[in-house]
Parts: C-alpha cells; sequence; structure tokens
C-alpha cells in the first residue's frame, strides 16, 4: 500500500508493486534516446544524480524509472518537494526520507538553509566510495531552474550544489521531441479511458496535428492535461473547443514578425545536426571520443556543439 505524509505537502511514497503505472513512454526522439541510454548506464549504480528539465518536462518520471531499473527495485520510490521538507524528514529509517530506496527531491534550491546544511552533511565526499547511498537511500534531485545563478543569490549552498551535480542530466523539453509525441498522446488517452472506464477515443488527423504542432509550454504535463480532457469529456469537438485557442494561442507571430526563408534553413540545418549528433552518441554509448572520430569532426568541436543543443553537462565520455 502507497504510505502517505499529509503533513509534508507533496511529498509521497510509492511501493514498487504500484510503479507499474509509472509513466514511461520508450522514446524515438533521438534526443531523448541519448538521455534513455544514460539513464540506463546510471541506473545500477549509487551516485547522486541531477536531473534538469523546464516545469513538466518528466524529471520525476524519469527519477523512477531509474529507480525501477536499478538495485533498489524491490524498495519504495520516495519523493518530496523541497518547499515542504524540514530537517527531520531527512533521516533514516522507516521515519524519515532516507530509508532504504530512491529519494527523488524536486527543486533542490527552495531546501531551506538547515536542510540544505544536513543533505551535504549526509552526502559522501568525493574522496570517500562514490557508490555509497546516503542512509541507504539513492538520491535523485530535479530543479527548473539555473542552480548556479541560484548559488551565486545565496539560496543554494555551494558546497552542496557541486556534491550533487557531480551527474547531470539535462531532460529536453517536449518541443524538442516531437517525433515522441503521438506516442504520449496514445499512452495518456489510453490512461484515462482506463480511470474514467470509457472508450479509448481515436482522434482526428485535425487534433493530431494540432498536438504535433503546438509549442507545449507545459511540456508533458500540459500535453497530459489535454488528453485527460478529451477522454474526460468523451467528445473531441467539444473538448477541442475550449483547447484549440489554448493550443494555437502561442504560435501566433509576435506583432506581425516574419520568419525569412534564409533563417528557416538555418534552423532546419540546426536540428539535423543535432539529430545526427545524438545518433552517433547513442550508438557509441556516449563515448564521445569515438563519436568524433565516426563524425569527422575534431573532440574539441564536438563538446561545443553538445554545449551548444544542452548537453554540455553530460559527464559520460
Amino acid at each position: 500500500m502507497d504510505r502517505d505524509f499529509p503533513h509534508r505537502g507533496e511529498e509521497t511514497t510509492v511501493p514498487s508493486s504500484d510503479q507499474g503505472r509509472t509513466m514511461f513512454v520508450e522514446a524515438v526522439s533521438p534526443s531523448m534516446q541519448a538521455v534513455e541510454a544514460m539513464v540506463r548506464g546510471l541506473a545500477h549504480g549509487d551516485l547522486p544524480v541531477l536531473l534538469i528539465g523546464e516545469a513538466g518536462s518528466g524529471k520525476r518520471s524519469m527519477a523512477q524509472r531509474m529507480h525501477q531499473m536499478s538495485r533498489h527495485e524491490g524498495d519504495v520510490f520516495r519523493s518530496a518537494h523541497c518547499a515542504t521538507v524540514r530537517p527531520e524528514y531527512l533521516n533514516g529509517g522507516t521515519d524519515g526520507l532516507f530509508g532504504q530506496g530512491t529519494l527523488f527531491l524536486e527543486e533542490i534550491s527552495d531546501l531551506s538553509p538547515d536542510c540544505q546544511i544536513k543533505l551535504f552533511e549526509a552526502l559522501p565526499k568525493s574522496e570517500e566510495n562514490g557508490h555509497k547511498a546516503v542512509f541507504g537511500a539513492r538520491l535523485i534531485c530535479g530543479t527548473s531552474r539555473d542552480l548556479e545563478a541560484e548559488v551565486k543569490s545565496g539560496r543554494l549552498r555551494e558546497d552542496l550544489y557541486y556534491r550533487i551535480s557531480g551527474i547531470c542530466l539535462r531532460l529536453p523539453p517536449l518541443r524538442q521531441r516531437r517525433d515522441d509525441i503521438p506516442y504520449l498522446v496514445s499512452f495518456f488517452l489510453a490512461k484515462y479511458a482506463e480511470d474514467f472506464r470509457r472508450p479509448v477515443p481515436v482522434l482526428s488527423a485535425q487534433t493530431q496535428q494540432l498536438f504535433q504542432d503546438y509549442a507545449w509550454p507545459g511540456n508533458i504535463r500540459e500535453l497530459e492535461d489535454a488528453a485527460k480532457a478529451i477522454v474526460a469529456l468523451g467528445d473531441e469537438s467539444v473538448a477541442m473547443g475550449g483547447l484549440r485557442s489554448m493550443l494555437t494561442k502561442s504560435d501566433r507571430p509576435l506583432n506581425g514578425e516574419r520568419i525569412s526563408l534564409k533563417q528557416a534553413a538555418r534552423a532546419a540545418s540546426r536540428e539535423a545536426e543535432k539529430v545526427l549528433i545524438l545518433k552517433v552518441l547513442t550508438r557509441t554509448r556516449w563515448n564521445r571520443r569515438r563519436a568524433a572520430e565516426e563524425l569527422q569532426i575534431s573532440y574539441k568541436a564536438l563538446l561545443y556543439k553538445l554545449k551548444q543543443i544542452g548537453y554540455g553537462e553530460y559527464g559520460a565520455s
């Protein structure tokens, strides 16, 4: 059974027996396949991992996926929003967050100063055994913020930042993994059809195209809400009547701004280059030197390009 801690805000505890319903859809987009390849390699260790991504991009689901693939699979997966965590929660044993299993801390810079000190002291030092778990738990942190800016502003301890960010994975926003949208939509439609005990809707070509073209600023969470509304209302035309304006408003050009053919060609070239780089890295299991050889560019040039496309934090070599 789930263990609830209502006095701890958004904290939940999910036993492995209930994890079959964890939202995970195998990616087809190169950017997300690269992340999944890294997750498979990291899942069997106990090193702290920092997941970076926009709000709604699936950080908690990815943390739970890592838990399911780890040696902690038979233990509990705990998650908590750091704004709700108090120092006494950062204890081992059954009453604390650091029991056996995996602990996911969301928005790590929201931890209070006292909690930051306690967490820092609990984490193993770099010169110690790097695979030592914290009080028996694997720690995964998530953030949608620039943590270096949080350190400079004094909201996050610098020593804690360096201790939790030895391995960083950046989750791409949904607009950068559009190939995955049809599969995510199918998953959510089936999920909520089961929850509401209704048939799985078959979307019209117009609605499918609308889902594909929208920028999804709220990422997977926003996509899930849209699919849920369609199932709950039981009528695609009625649901989309309310959703269509929401799905199209953010894609209108601002102040009559026009995009030139040259700009479009440049953007297409950058996207093609990104796809190729990620495919080669996935094939070489993120061995960057081998990837640079296959791409026929220098190692430094590959590192620069990875930084340009938002993968500069990856620690694989």
